[in-house]
């Protein structure tokens, strides 16, 4: 089975014409997917500690995860991060990531702020980047955060949340208050790359965000994502 071909986009670019994923298609990468954030989950028990990550003489990381993860999950990332030179921070007071996106983003700059971290290169997944971005906007006050990249974030909201049984994962609903606030903030989003796949299990309509830089994947599901190599080559590409 063949996945299609899908040109990577810059921001304002027009991108040639998506082939649809056959119903077939999405189902498997469906199933892959739970499987990668089943397996992940196991492993965010092993032994490495974020200690590990923090030597580097190129610009700071800090990572951000999505809802229900830990840390662990952005470890591909990390680890492609960390061995191109990077320090990569972690926020371990963010535990599985449920309380509001405004709360997180807080805890967010205040970690910058107690490290004395600049030119910082936030890395987030899902929610994480919304936390990023709400951070950008409306805490950063003292330049910390020189940019983002963002896999798999719902900017526009996700038509699954309105289903979800619990709020906060109802408050990735497009109409969400704070989801729509940010929705209006659009001079930062120069300063963020988003990638994603052509198939998001949780993102039906997709992670584009109008002005920034759009990276489109040939890759299905919302998890599995960040261990695909083509999303490890589209983040070292933006830190450079």
């Amino acid at each position: 089975m063949s996945e299609p071909t899908i040109p990577t986009t810059r921001a304002g670019a027009a991108g040639r014409s998506v082939p649809p994923v056959r119903l077939s298609t999405r189902a498997v990468w469906a199933a892959r997917d739970w499987a990668y954030a089943v397996r992940w989950q196991v492993q965010s028990l092993g032994p490495t500690t974020a200690e590990d990550y923090l030597d580097g003489d190129r610009p700071p990381v800090v990572v951000v995860p999505g809802v229900y993860e830990t840390w662990h999950f952005m470890r591909p990332l990390m680890d492609a991060l960390h061995d191109h030179g990077h320090p990569v921070h972690v926020l371990p007071v963010l535990r599985h990531n449920v309380r509001p996106v405004p709360t997180s983003a807080d805890e967010v700059v205040r970690y910058l702020e107690e490290h004395d971290l600049r030119d910082v290169l936030i890395v987030a997944h899902s929610k994480g980047g919304l936390i990023g971005k709400y951070a950008m906007t409306s805490l950063d006050a003292g330049h910390r955060i020189d940019r983002m990249v963002a896999v798999s974030t719902p900017f526009g909201g996700s038509s699954l949340a309105r289903l979800a049984p619990v709020p906060h994962l109802r408050a990735f609903r497009a109409a969400d208050p704070v989801l729509r606030a940010m929705g209006q903030e659009r001079e930062v989003n120069a300063r963020i790359t988003s990638v994603y796949g052509v198939f998001d299990t949780l993102i039906p309509e997709g992670s584009e965000l109008a002005g920034a830089t759009n990276v489109r994947l040939p890759v299905g599901g919302h998890f599995r994502i960040l261990a695909d190599p083509r999303t490890r080559d589209a983040v070292l590409a933006a830190t450079d």
